[in-house]
């Protein structure tokens, strides 16, 4: 991620706290590995139940997938509710749809609680691409009011999408209230201001090489340091493979891109996204998309299947935009940049524990507000014995098939022809 482009997060970041390089041993209760919403919610929530913390990030604090995602709360798992209900059964698909909703009332509860500074807007609007999602859609409305009493969703007619995103090609689709986008960068540096005031201590390039348990201590040893805690966290999603790799089979990285246009003006953005709502669409490979504070569109499109970057990063997005808004072919494009996302086989979080080790990844593209759920589940577990994270941790995951030589080319398989649907 260090040579990667500047996003345009970066370039609108505010500044973060002091974290030096770990020289020299420690003794914590818990080390935390990881300097993304995972970890800095995790290390929080334990400094706030009172444990001494010691966080490890690789390079610097946002420099993953934290920092660099589409901004967009999107509430639930990335399986609808019906389909929870259906494979788990009423009270444990009930319970899951339920906590994983909790995500988003942490998030914000965070930002109010802290003051932070994030551009937190709500609205959050998932639009039919094809007129066959529209029927599925709208059973799923009613699945989540009169089953799941979840009322903040509203099924929206085809004639009606212009009222929230002023594009063609939508056949309708789900406004939910109680989703939104924000700032992910400035809502992660304003965690990481809590968490140094709450007395974590914050080290930045200092990558755990080597992770392991002895008897009821955990040890992980740094390049310049070793730190001895009771417990760990590991919160790396995409970067799982650096320290366990026999976790990081469970996941798998998809590089997604990113631009962002020049500024628009306020009425030219605001006749491109009315509802000012974070926009995704029902595409296997998904456009996803919403405005900036300073009124630019940031623009998701396109998925890579190797780590190495498009060497025009515009180039690569900006069709995907343009096919949305034709009105911008000849727009300028500021910033383009790229990350990782982790994708689970199931496309559910992975989350468990060894002995005194916890972790979560693979949060499969709804990472934006499930790290704040993951990381303080993990610090309740460990805390309290909270049984949150055990909801989670008892959900069925399998590695990715093929062992270590076939496993990324049959899933770059798989996708090409999922992919290849959205053009049928």
């Amino acid at each position: 991620m260090s040579n990667s482009p500047q996003s345009w997060y970066q370039a609108s970041a505010h500044p973060t706290p002091a974290a030096p390089r770990l020289d020299g041993d420690a003794r914590v209760d818990v080390v935390v590995i990881g300097g993304g919403f995972t970890g800095i919610s995790s290390a929080l929530a334990l400094a706030e139940a009172g444990r001494s913390v010691l966080l490890l990030e690789a390079e610097t604090i946002g420099a993953g997938a934290s920092g660099r995602n589409g901004g967009q709360l999107i509430a639930g798992l990335r399986w609808d509710a019906s389909a929870l209900v259906d494979r788990f059964g009423m009270a444990q698909g009930k319970a899951l749809f339920d906590l994983a909703v909790t995500a988003l009332d942490r998030v914000r509860a965070r930002i109010t609680r802290h003051d932070i500074n994030c551009d937190y807007r709500p609205g959050q609007f998932y639009a039919a691409a094809r007129p066959d999602h529209v029927p599925k859609m709208a059973k799923e409305v009613a699945f989540l009011h009169n089953v799941m009493g979840y009322d903040h969703v509203k099924l929206i007619a085809r004639d009606d999408v212009h009222r929230i995103v002023n594009a063609d090609g939508y056949y309708g689709g789900i406004m939910d209230r109680n989703g939104g986008h924000f700032h992910p960068l400035n809502y992660l540096i304003g965690l990481a201001h809590a968490a140094d005031a709450a007395g974590v201590r914050l080290h930045q390039h200092s990558p755990a090489r080597n992770i392991q348990q002895q008897g009821d201590k955990v040890i992980v040893t740094t390049d310049h340091g070793i730190v001895t805690a009771d417990h760990a966290v590991l919160g790396c999603d995409s970067g799982m493979g650096s320290i366990r790799p026999d976790l990081a089979h469970f996941a798998m990285a998809v590089m997604n891109y990113n631009i962002a246009t020049e500024p628009l003006g306020e009425d030219r953005a605001r006749s491109l996204i009315p509802a000012n709502a974070a926009i995704a669409d029902s595409r296997f490979v998904l456009n996803y998309y919403r405005l900036s504070a300073d009124h630019r569109l940031i623009f998701g499109g396109g998925e890579k299947y190797s780590p190495r970057p498009p060497k025009d990063i515009p180039g690569f997005v900006r069709p995907h935009m343009t096919r949305v808004f034709p009105s911008l072919e000849n727009i300028g494009i500021d910033f383009g940049w790229g990350g990782a996302v982790g994708v689970s086989l199931n496309r559910l979080p992975v989350m468990g524990r060894e002995g005194n080790i916890f972790y979560a990844h693979g949060y499969s593209g709804q990472g934006a507000a499930l790290t704040t759920l993951a990381g303080e589940l993990m610090a309740e577990a460990i805390a309290s014995g909270s049984t949150g994270f055990d909801l989670f941790a008892q959900l069925p995951h399998r590695p990715f098939p093929g062992g270590r030589l076939l496993r990324h080319p049959l899933y770059v398989l798989g996708m090409l022809y999922y992919a290849l649907r959205d053009r049928i």
